[in-house]
């Protein structure tokens, strides 16, 4: 009984298997039907010899990912007739005669992906073929769909595509059995999905030469696994200081081997690097000048990848990815094109429309289009966002018609301006998912590339980009969580993936707030709304559940936690306490607080740390195998482009006085006392509502410490502390016995006494006499702050629905309406959030609302929205009526967008604000009715208390 006990208790807690979103083919037991692995033997795997080079090659990482996960490799057999108790049979249909048998005979059913592109099918047959009483069969419709098939499998029995490129190590068990009695099949909805190594220099270039020598056929085989492994395609390869055919003539063989679709990056056509013609090119890179040498070059890339499967770029932008010169014009860049394709059809293929071939709208290439150039409808319109996530354009109903289709170019990482930034991952996956679901309801679905920079550290935004490319439907906005979820439990188990996926969504979401890059001392405020205590601490709370979860983890599991989880998150928590500790450093230098020292100190002792964790990276992470990957500089940015160094954010030190000497600075005020506009102190009001205590800090401006006292006036103020000893700064926070505050009162006083003698401050306090709001949020302090997700109701109109983004904004959520193609509505169709308050004020209001930086993605005059009182005719605002600059640098800067329309309320009390959804892919985040007490602060005032 016992024994049997402990059989089945394992047989209960043996974890099913999966690769993120799909269902369940393995098992870590013996009970399903066809047994891979158990007791030191394997099945075996078939495979037809004469099927595609890289599903041989791949069927032999599956080889290797059994032995990985069991520690016994199954036998390999190339041609031979299957045969044994369990098998497990690999092959394309058409390239694979055991396949073709298994279909010939009935026994095996392909209808659900003959004919697709990339479809993979699994499915565990009984007595297939003679000799064999259970077979794992994976077939595939083409070459990619059985290397799909297999990856599948080597994913589900534990192995992460990320097990060599972050060392994850996959989990020993003891058996493995796979069950699909019905098949399970898939295949992609975008048909080329891929990566773009780019910005790749110092961080990867430094670390491929030292591990391989350069950017040879020994470093991208390791790419092209791992796009493979991704459920990737496409590859644009590293361009800055590189060149993919011309550094290693195997590089172009060994992709098309493997299966990776290769292409040349935006502004590199023909299958040529620029590179190769900065070093050998003849003349100009001009083609009104240099025609017949540029066509050369042109027909050199052709010719070298002839026989490779490949989406070849066309058009032309100027020299070393510039603009075309101010004389550049329509006529001449469509001749270009022309030409282009006259010698593809020459070199390649004389049915020109046959060969993939695509046309990048970036920059000022999609002004050329909207002023009227044209390329023949078989070419692919690559659209572009605008390098900071915020797609540009989209195809209109009659461009979806085309039949070369359309794509995206898509940004995790960018050199340019506003502000470069290539540090570390700054996109949250909620923006990437509401960007590119936008994308697949507009049927831009024929391609989707990334620039992931380095590839590391844009692991997890990488994976997510060609999983949601494989599949949108399958990772609605509700599962984003869940996606990460999946994607901890994966890499390192299911007993923290909960919080695992909390700190990679929250560390991606404050990055968000605002590139590290573009932090300065000044981003957030020191004096208002405690912000940046309020930023420090949400960073280094993920920072600390980080190393509290990495000291948990099996030792062999701690590389790989340090590089997706655990860096990320410190190095971001640092850099920000950094910038965040010389703002405050600058403003006690100002008041002469000696605590201004001990902060100068701190911030220097950030900055080592800083670099430490870059050591730490280098050096000690998997034996140093990663140095070089974190060399990009993040720190003392002054234009544009990176600093050549990191240059640590200025501080301040203060001589201090002989003697004691006592100042004082209360919350919400950057002078002190005694000093300029300090003759009367006072904190922001203690609020019924809003219950928050308030904060006076009592410091030294000395060089010996006092001695203080506190007292209040009034018997229901309660002081934290009534007497204490300074040395260079305590905090004292003052709150109320709300039950004893007299309703109707001003507020009161609280007296500070030390050196220097009796300081009064006044402590305001609003506790309204009558009667107590009914519901909604409650205006406090002049404000009424409220997450777009909180409304009070959500009215749709006929055939549309609000949804809720989770996570999609600076502080909480976004809101935003589907279908995302709709026509455009008006406020008589009624469709509105609305938002229940209480105001204890009248007259003018301030209505702040901001939104996600979503650009004007379809020709025309751009994206409205309207916001109105109760029942007060609504104000319409256009979102892109600013096409400035400057308007577009402040929005990618802040990572939001932010609009104001003025309202008359003629009494208190309770109020509706309503906001109107105009035109879809409006993205509400956040608002602010600004009684006139808003605050200078970078993301708003705190949200207000609501009474339900």
């Amino acid at each position: 009984m016992r024994t049997l006990f402990i059989f089945l208790a394992a047989l209960v807690l043996a974890p099913a298997a999966h690769a993120l979103g799909n269902q369940s083919l393995v098992r870590f037991d013996t009970r399903g039907a066809v047994t891979l692995a158990a007791h030191g033997k394997a099945a075996p795997l078939y495979v037809d010899a004469g099927d595609y080079v890289g599903v041989l090659r791949a069927a032999g990482d599956l080889r290797a990912d059994i032995e990985r996960v069991t520690g016994t490799a199954p036998a390999m057999h190339k041609g031979a007739q299957a045969a044994g108790r369990d098998v497990v049979i690999v092959g394309t249909v058409g390239h694979s005669a055991l396949i073709d048998s298994l279909v010939a005979a009935g026994k095996l059913d392909v209808s659900a992906i003959r004919g697709k592109w990339e479809g993979w099918l699994v499915q565990t047959l009984e007595r297939p073929l003679p000799g064999v009483e259970r077979a794992l069969v994976i077939a595939g419709s083409d070459k990619r769909g059985t290397i799909y098939g297999i990856y599948e499998l080597s994913e589900q029995i534990g192995v992460s595509p990320w097990y060599w490129w972050a060392d994850v190590p996959p989990a020993r068990q003891a058996a493995l059995s796979a069950t699909a009695a019905s098949p399970v099949s898939d295949a992609p909805v975008v048909r080329y999905r891929g990566i773009f190594l780019n910005d790749e220099a110092p961080a990867l270039t430094g670390w491929a030469r030292e591990r391989f020598g350069g950017y040879n056929h020994r470093f991208y085989e390791k790419v092209f696994e791992l796009i493979l492994r991704m459920r990737g395609n496409y590859l644009w390869p590293a361009m800055w200081d590189a060149a993919f055919y011309a550094d290693d003539p195997k590089n172009g063989r060994l992709a098309d081997d493997y299966g990776i679709v290769m292409g040349t990056s935006h502004h590199e056509p023909m299958m040529r690097a620029h590179k190769e013609w900065t070093r050998g090119g003849t003349g100009p890179w001009d083609y009104a000048r240099n025609a017949g040498v540029l066509q050369e070059f042109w027909r050199g890339g052709l010719r070298n990848t002839k026989d490779f499967e490949k989406v070849i770029t066309l058009g032309m932008r100027g020299d070393g990815d510039e603009p075309m010169s101010r004389d550049a014009n329509v006529a001449l860049l469509e001749k270009i094109v022309a030409d282009q394709r006259r010698m593809i059809g020459e070199e390649i293929a004389p049915d020109v429309t046959k060969v993939p071939q695509a046309w990048a709208l970036y920059k000022e290439v999609q002004e050329y289009y909207e002023q009227g150039m044209r390329v023949p409808d078989d070419v692919l319109l690559l659209w572009c966002d605008d390098n900071w996530g915020n797609l540009r354009r989209l195809p209109t109903a009659q461009e979806r018609k085309r039949a070369g289709g359309a794509g995206v170019y898509y940004h995790f990482d960018y050199v340019g301006g506003p502000r470069s930034y290539k540090w570390l991952n700054v996109t949250p996956l909620p923006k990437v998912w509401e960007q590119m679901h936008l994308a697949w309801q507009y049927e831009a679905t024929r391609m989707w590339i990334v620039n992931v920079g380095d590839l590391k550290p844009m692991e997890v935004p990488t994976e997510f980009f060609l999983s949601y490319a494989w599949n949108p439907a399958r990772w609605p906005a509700d599962r984003l969580q869940d996606y990460l979820r999946q994607w901890a439990t994966r890499e390192f188990g299911a007993a923290h993936a909960d919080d695992i996926a909390d700190i990679v969504a929250r560390y991606a979401k404050y990055n968000g707030r605002r590139r590290p890059e573009m932090l300065e001392p000044g981003t957030y405020s020191a004096v208002n709304y405690d912000e940046w205590s309020r930023v420090v601490a949400d960073y280094n709370a993920i920072a600390a559940r980080a190393e509290k979860i990495s000291a948990s983890l099996p030792r062999e599991r701690r590389d790989a936690f340090y590089q997706l989880v655990l860096h990320p998150a410190k190095a971001s928590a640092v850099v920000n306490e950094l910038y965040a500790t010389a703002s405050l450093n600058h403003l006690h230098a100002k008041q002469g607080r000696a605590s201004a020292n001990a902060l100068a100190a701190r911030a220097r002792a950030l900055f080592a740390e800083d670099a430490a964790l870059t050591r730490r990276y280098h050096r000690d992470i998997s034996g140093g195998k990663w140095n070089h990957m974190m060399a990009q500089t993040h720190l003392g940015y002054t234009y544009w482009n990176q600093p050549p160094v990191n240059v640590m954010p200025p501080v301040s030190e203060v001589q201090l006085r002989p003697g004691a000497d006592m100042g004082i600075a209360v919350e919400g005020n950057e002078h002190a006392w005694p000093g300029p506009e300090t003759d009367k102190l006072a904190v922001p009001a203690l609020d019924a509502h809003e219950r928050r205590a308030r904060s006076i800090d009592v410091f030294n401006r000395g060089d010996r410490p006092f001695d203080f006292t506190v007292r209040a006036v009034e018997p229901w103020l309660v002081p934290s502390l009534v007497r204490g000893t300074v040395r260079e700064s305590q905090r004292i926070t003052v709150d109320a016995r709300w039950d004893q505050v007299p309703a109707g009162v001003a507020g009161g006083t609280v007296i500070v006494s030390g050196p220097g003698g009796d300081v009064r401050i006044r402590v305001p306090v609003h506790k309204p006499a009558g009667p107590a709001p009914g519901k909604g949020f409650v205006e406090a302090h002049g404000v009424v702050a409220i997450e777009a997700a909180h409304h009070a109701r959500a009215v749709a109109a006929p055939g549309r629905q609000w949804l809720t983004v989770p996570d999609h904004g600076r502080t909480l959520s976004g809101v935003t309406t589907l279908p995302t193609d709709a026509p455009a509505l008006t406020p008589q169709d009624g469709m509105r959030l609305e938002y229940d308050m209480h105001l204890y004020s009248k007259g003018p209001a301030t209505v702040n609302v901001t939104l996600a930086p979503t650009l004007n993605f379809q020709p025309g005059q751009g994206l409205r929205y309207a916001v109105s009182f109760d029942d007060e005719p609504p104000q319409l605002v256009a979102i892109h009526a600013d096409t400035s600059l400057a308007a577009w640098e402040k929005r990618v800067a802040d990572g939001a967008a932010t609009f104001s329309t003025r309202h008359a309320l003629g009494k208190p009390g309770a109020h509706v604000l309503k906001f109107w959804a105009i035109d879809p892919g409006v993205v509400l985040q956040r608002v602010v009715v600004d009684l006139g007490g808003q605050r200078s602060s970078y993301l708003g005032p705190p949200e207000s208390p609501r009474v339900e």
